[in-house]
């Protein structure tokens, strides 16, 4: 059946399907959201693209020596890989500060053709790179989400104690931490736009009023996972490419109703 043309899954709207996807999305929103604002404040916007393909080269390279999937090998692999990339990053913003997001688009594009030369020779080399980009956030696990609870929980520790002390190279280790857990689960897309679209959509509101950025970027981020899993799940359609569509279309509306309440063209 044509897309275009849909029927409704009513019975695909079950909470066991889509209650640990949705948990997913929380966990992803609870440290991105904050980290997200921190991005757009510096300029490096296109920085978690890097660190998330980075650690998906990480992945890759794990699975092109046939390591086990969901093995511990590979959560070391990726995390490396992420923290090398943050190490990189940092030297070169320390060095080349004016050029750095320059720098910072090209080492994607590098680890995304490294990844795909890795991939050449696996029969399902397209598969894993669509699981790579989009995710399979409906097949999260519920051990794969107390992980990422935890690591949630850590980072959120970390930012909250000193994320103004710091400094260039502890914020980019705590960010590769944070993408490197948050890639596996959803994808790179779907990490994009939990730290962008809600950074952006709350940019009206002052910086003094952190908790009322937070609030506002969590409440859209949940609005949004929760409208494109439904929407997904109704439709049949693509889940992660359907959340970035639902999350973008809420980030719209915050910004205009934010806009609008500060006396500012939304």
């Amino acid at each position: 059946m044509s897309p275009l043309t849909p029927h409704l899954h009513w019975e695909a709207l079950d909470w066991g399907l889509l209650g640990p996807a949705f948990i997913a999305g929380l966990l992803v929103l609870a440290t991105h959201v904050p980290l997200g604002m921190q991005v757009l404040r510096k300029g490096i916007v296109f920085i978690d693209l890097a660190i998330a393909q980075i650690a998906g080269l990480g992945v890759i390279a794990a699975d092109a020596l046939g390591w086990e999937p969901q093995g511990l090998a590979v959560q070391v692999a990726a995390a490396l890989a992420a923290l090398a990339g943050a190490a990189l990053l940092t030297w070169s913003e320390r060095r080349w500060p004016d050029i750095q997001e320059a720098l910072i688009g090209t080492l994607f594009v590098l680890a995304s053709c490294a990844g795909l030369v890795l991939l050449s020779g696996n029969p399902h080399g397209g598969e894993h790179l669509k699981d790579l980009l989009v995710g399979q956030i409906l097949w999260v696990t519920w051990p794969q989400l107390g992980a990422m609870a935890a690591v949630s929980a850590v980072v959120l520790a970390v930012w909250a104690w000193g994320h103004a002390r710091l400094g260039r190279a502890g914020f980019y280790v705590l960010f590769a931490l944070a993408v490197t857990a948050s890639v596996q689960l959803v994808g790179v897309y779907l990490v994009f736009s939990s730290l962008i679209m809600p950074a952006l959509a709350v940019r009206h509101l002052a910086p003094t009023r952190l908790a009322a950025r937070l609030a506002w970027g969590w409440g859209l981020g949940a609005a949004g996972y929760g409208l494109g899993l439904a929407t997904s799940a109704l439709l049949d359609w693509p889940s992660g490419a359907v959340v970035v569509w639902a999350m973008a279309a809420c980030a719209v509306l915050t910004s205009s109703v934010l806009g609008r309440a500060g006396g500012r063209p939304a």
